[in-house]
């Protein structure tokens, strides 16, 4: 039987309390740089003008967007009631913590998106005043990612800390639902947001830089609005959900784990860690400066190494002033924990020194393979001398590459975890929890990373798009972006890495959950032992039916990819197809005397992001409780497993290919082999629009899919362990529940499939955003 966590202790819960003043100190620190950010100048009227129409739109579209997804939380809810737990109490707490993660999940999204594209117009300002543009630029870029940042930080802990202080023991099972609703409302997010902004983007691409010859963000072009929409509900709202839910289910796993393994002191730590991190975060955001002679890129990684290395130091002194010298001091603690030696001071510490430097790692990775300084990227831009084929070919090459040895510093991570254990699963599975602590002890200046990139992308639309930057502020505005590529990248990077640690670290949760169910309900048709020891032998991989359970997870990350790419490209063609129309019905729009309609393309891309994120999301949902209640618990251990190892070459092969795809686009732009214009950058151009749904809506989706669907087995197991066995088993039941899942993911991909964009047809009527007035918030339906 696994340990039995007694009440808090009187320390336990100060620490806990600790925890939760900090995650409110972090609000704090987020309200503070909110406010330093909003007190730049705003432009001339022209930039405001254009700034409030992409700020319309883009809250336009998140509020249609939680309007659709607060029906399938409903439904969630509701199962989630339905499934066992320890009492009514416990089902109800657990249901009321996934509504809880999902508006905290939502909050943060909502929150990224509305001060991005308040920020993109300031930044854009900054860059006219000369000299100091670039250092005040950068700045606000930063900061407005800080307040993201600092808010993920808060509201992760202080969701965490207040259901380990309200419900001691019992936090775990509460916290699943917290990480659930966290986790399934930034896929949804992810994928939606990714849908729009690609189809808008690639649309905008095609028809203006290529078919008409104009640049990236002309006001002539009526799918720049969507484009920047886009960046703001994709980058900035997806991501900030997607890093949001991974600090959430990271120490959900964390908790979970380190309770059964060693205690109380396993269901505080993992509070602690990241705590830790909040503090040094706040101070990475304050240090990261553009200083004369130092590239952009330079100053932000100074940051985040500053910031873990103060992390690392604080994690040393709490480590050695928490815990035990021995692993028998340990109250509560697992038998084959307690019996081993070591110092547990120092091996905590270790986890968590192996997590942070897993992000140093993957950001020189990424950074190697997607920068704009670096030799794999300058080989991608060279490529385009030979014409968009072999753009499109040393993308994919980079890609399956730089997968290759990310994939293998993240398993070495899990690796030295596990010898760092002694061999004893139970705890090398907290470690590895615990290494993804480590990880997000850098979160904020990480979420600061990433919303860096679109606001600065923003910026450089908007002045573009005004007409009222000179060419020195251009050229501000064009390192800045060039910046933000790869620190979107290099973020992207770090988050895959932190979904693979948290999903092994769930993996080992859910053989917890199936071993603790066996244990209550084999009683009843032979020793659980027997049962255990023939069931938990079925998970190697020899067995024929775990291995089919493998194949399906891998599968099942392969379809979800292909699905999430098909999208936009359906979604891209009718864009492609409403720019061409009001070219060729507008001919005045190419010689100023007429407005493009950049509505109608908002409310395009709109309506099919959010008919087009359902499939995903089913699919996600509903493939482990197909596998598990058809195949039983081994075989969706199979799936489970599958899913990660396909998921982590999945994600960095698309995030790094469109990277890399990205920057080397910029390069020609900047004058690399011709310029813009040039039979050079048509080939790049034809390579980023390939790289678009590769590293903005496909790629990253994958991090929240791997964790919601082993969040779903970790729910579910309990249920699939009492109708396969003893008193309660039911085989019509299991093979009911799995066919119906089945049904669902059956229909919702044919449904995907059938879907055609009608090549004749207009779009229709025009609804959304004028460009003038910016009133989209009460025009689009």
């Amino acid at each position: 039987m696994p340990p039995t966590v007694p009440e808090l202790s009187s320390s336990a819960q100060g620490i806990a309390l600790a925890v939760a003043v900090t995650a409110l100190l972090s609000l704090v620190a987020a309200w503070v740089f909110r406010r330093q950010v909003l007190q730049a100048g705003e432009g001339t009227a022209r930039m405001q003008e254009i700034a409030g129409a992409v700020q319309n739109g883009a809250a336009a579209y998140l509020r249609r967007q939680f309007r659709t997804l607060a029906w399938f939380a409903v439904a969630v809810l509701l199962l989630l009631l339905a499934l066992p737990a320890d009492g009514w109490d416990l089902r109800i707490a657990r249901s009321a913590a996934f509504v809880l993660g999902a508006v905290f999940s939502a909050a943060i999204g909502y929150l990224g998106m509305s001060l991005a594209v308040r920020a993109n117009v300031r930044v854009a300002a900054a860059a006219r005043e000369g000299a100091g543009g670039r250092e005040r630029g950068m700045r606000i870029a930063f900061r407005t990612g800080g307040v993201v940042g600092m808010t993920t930080v808060g509201l992760g802990l202080l969701g965490a800390s207040v259901a380990v202080l309200a419900f001691g023991a019992d936090a775990p099972t509460v916290l699943e639902g917290f990480g659930f609703g966290a986790a399934l409302l930034a896929m949804f997010m992810r994928v939606g947001g990714g849908i729009f902004t690609k189809a808008a983007d690639v649309g905008a691409d095609l028809v203006g830089k290529i078919e008409q010859g104009i640049p990236e963000d002309d006001p002539r072009n009526p799918a720049t609005i969507a484009d920047n929409v886009g960046d703001n509900v994709g980058d900035c709202a997806g991501m900030a959900a997607d890093l949001f839910e991974s600090y959430a289910v990271t120490i959900v796993a964390a908790v979970i784990l380190g309770s059964a393994a060693v205690g109380e002191t396993g269901l505080v730590l993992p509070l602690l860690v990241p705590a830790i991190g909040a503090i040094t975060a706040a101070l990475g955001v304050v240090l990261v400066r553009a200083r004369p002679g130092t590239s952009g890129l330079t100053s932000i990684q100074n940051g985040f190494y500053l910031s873990a290395a103060v992390a690392l130091a604080g994690t040393a002194i709490a480590c050695f002033a928490y815990l035990p010298a021995t692993f028998a001091e340990f109250s509560g603690a697992d038998e084959s924990v307690a019996g081993l030696n070591g110092d547990p001071r120092v091996i905590a510490f270790a986890a968590v020194l192996l997590g942070i430097l897993l992000a140093v790692l993957i950001l020189a990775i990424t950074g190697h393979y997607t920068g704009t300084e670096a030799k794999p990227t300058r080989d991608v831009a060279d490529a385009s001398t030979t014409g968009a084929a072999t753009v499109v070919l040393s993308g994919i090459g980079l890609g399956l590459e730089s997968a290759v040895y990310t994939t293998l510093v993240i398993a070495g991570a899990v690796f030295l975890a596990f010898l760092l254990a002694g061999g004893v699963l139970a705890l090398a599975m907290f470690l590895v929890a615990l290494a993804g602590c480590g990880l997000l002890t850098t979160v904020g200046v990480i979420v600061a990373m990433d919303t860096f990139g679109p606001v600065s992308d923003n910026a450089q639309g908007i002045a573009e798009m005004s007409g009222d930057v000179d060419a020195e502020g251009a050229a501000v505005l064009t390192e800045l972006d060039a910046v933000g590529n790869t620190t979107k990248a290099v973020t992207k990077g770090i988050a895959i890495a932190t979904a693979v640690l948290a999903a092994t670290a769930l993996f080992g949760s859910y053989q917890e959950a199936v071993v603790n169910r066996i244990n209550e309900v084999a009683v009843a048709i032979e020793t659980p032992s027997q049962y255990l020891q023939r069931t938990i032998g079925d998970f190697s991989v020899s067995t024929p039916t775990t291995l089919v359970g493998v194949l399906l997870g891998a599968a099942a990350v392969f379809l979800f990819a292909g699905l999430a790419i098909n999208a936009v490209g359906r979604s891209a063609a009718a864009v492609v197809l409403e720019v061409r129309r009001q070219f060729a019905d507008h001919p005045g729009i190419m010689d100023g005397t007429e407005q493009p309609d950049h509505g109608r393309v908002v409310d395009l891309c709109t309506r099919d992001a959010l008919r087009e994120l359902a499939t995903p999301g089913l699919l996600a949902a509903f493939a482990p409780i197909a596998v598990g209640f058809g195949l039983g618990v081994a075989p969706l251990a199979g799936f489970l497993g599958g899913a990660i190892a396909a998921g982590v070459l999945m994600a960095v092969f698309l995030s790094n290919s469109g990277g890399a795809w990205d920057n080397a686009k910029k390069l020609v732009e900047d004058g690399l082999h011709g310029g813009k214009g040039s039979a050079a950058h048509e080939a790049t151009v034809i390579g980023d629009t390939v790289g678009d749904p590769f590293k903005d809506t496909a790629g990253p989706s994958i991090n929240p899919l791997i964790k919601v669907m082993n969040l779903v087995a970790l729910l579910i197991a309990p249920a699939v362990v009492t109708l396969s066995i003893g008193a309660e088993a039911n085989a019509a039941a299991r093979y009911g529940i799995a066919a119906a899942a089945t049904v669902v993911i059956v229909v919702a991909v044919v449904v995907s499939k059938v879907r055609r964009v009608d090549m004749a047809a207009p779009t229709g009527p025009a609804t959304g955003v004028d460009l003038r007035s910016g009133d989209s918030a009460e025009r689009l339906p």
